[in-house]
């Protein structure tokens, strides 16, 4: 595990109230809970980097070389996916 190291962080006495409480409320440290915060956060924002990088990624790819599936080909697949059958990918399209 990484050695932690001290950050400052300001906030509005509101917001640092509102923390406070919650603390207290879930009886956990106003660090524990701002630092759950931030990590959850991150998380979250690194996966919608990584879903937005994904889109990027597949466009490009449709630019390129024009291979597309139709939403219906691509909807009666999931259907069969969702009702436990096992189904074959759909062909691409150009």
């Amino acid at each position: 595990m990484p050695t932690p190291s001290t950050t400052s962080l300001k906030l509005d006495s509101g917001t640092k109230a509102r923390v406070q409480r919650l603390a207290a409320a879930r009886r956990r440290s106003p660090h524990w809970m701002m630092r759950e915060a931030i990590e959850q956060y991150v998380e979250r924002e690194e996966k919608r980097e990584q879903l937005r990088e994904d889109a990027v990624a597949v466009w490009t790819h449709f630019q390129e070389t024009g291979l597309h599936v139709t939403a219906e080909d691509a909807d009666a697949w999931l259907a069969k996916l969702e009702a436990g059958r096992k189904a074959a990918k759909p062909k691409c399209h150009v």
